[in-house]
């Protein structure tokens, strides 16, 4: 009689089936569920929601559309693994989805600002500086969307964010190089000055591998090769502080021992007049 009273009272609640609870839910009331959290900003829930969807209804429009939300979801919630994870399940499962160009897209976004973490907006790191292994990833994702689907309606952004990676590429070589001129590594520079010439053509820092070469070449003895240098600079660049003896100009080193002073180099610290 004991065990029926209590059964039938207080422990029933516990076999009570929450109303809440996303079992059983029509696909369409879990979808309007996730995409209200997204509308709101609520990206976690939004994650929870439409893997709930997912794992009740595996197949069907409304888990295509909440397949795609998830990765949106998990890129605006900062969790770029999860994020090019479900990118890709997306891309092996609906290959031709006319969706495709966008997942490219967002892989792109993904892999392209993937090591942008809180410090280096903070102390204003020099992303060239990092490792350039997920962002090489990212032009990698956007150069595909924009051969593949060249009309898409990401294509053109896509294209201008390449050109925004080459730059951070072409800078890195640079700054190489301009390491090795501050050792007196003459031959190192030039190799890494003509290596972003012929990598990155028209970058941003193209004319300050020109002025590595006409660096490293006179105090190689090349005297033709400076020369060469010289008269390219003169005629493209005129302005350029190497063509005036100011070039490179290296920050001074007692700036290393500010914690808050961000990273810099000779790249930053060119003046022209």
């Amino acid at each position: 009689m004991l065990v029926i009273a209590v059964s039938g009272t207080g422990c029933g609640k516990f076999f009570k089936k929450d109303k809440d609870a996303p079992e059983g839910k029509p696909v369409e009331e879990l979808y309007e569920k996730g995409h209200a959290s997204m509308t709101g900003g609520n990206w976690d829930r939004a994650e929870i929601t439409f893997r709930q969807l997912i794992a009740q209804y595996p197949y069907g429009p409304y888990t295509e559309q909440a397949l795609m939300e998830t990765a949106y979801a998990q890129y605006k919630a900062g969790k770029v693994d999860d994020t090019i994870s479900t990118i890709d399940r997306f891309l092996r499962t609906y290959p031709t989805q006319r969706n495709v160009p966008y997942m490219y897209y967002l892989r792109g976004l993904a892999n392209s600002g993937r090591d942008t973490v809180f410090l280096q907006r903070v102390w204003k790191l020099d992303p060239s500086r990092r490792d350039l292994a997920t962002p090489l990833q990212g032009y990698s994702d956007f150069n595909l969307l924009a051969e593949r689907y060249p009309n898409s309606r990401y294509a053109a952004d896509a294209r201008l964010r390449m050109l925004a990676l080459r730059n951070l590429f072409a800078r890195h070589e640079l700054d190489t190089a301009l390491y090795y001129l501050r050792r007196d590594a003459w031959v190192s520079a030039a190799a890494r000055g003509k290596y972003l010439l012929e990598t990155y053509p028209q970058s941003e820092y193209q004319y300050d591998a020109v002025a590595v070469l006409g660096e490293a070449y006179t105090h190689l003895g090349n005297e033709t090769l400076a020369a060469d240098a010289r008269r390219v600079l003169q005629q493209n660049d005129p302005k350029h502080p190497w063509l005036t003896g100011n070039w490179p100009d290296y920050p001074n080193s007692l700036r290393k021992l500010n914690p808050f002073a961000g990273e810099k180099s000779a790249v930053d610290t060119k003046k022209k007049d």
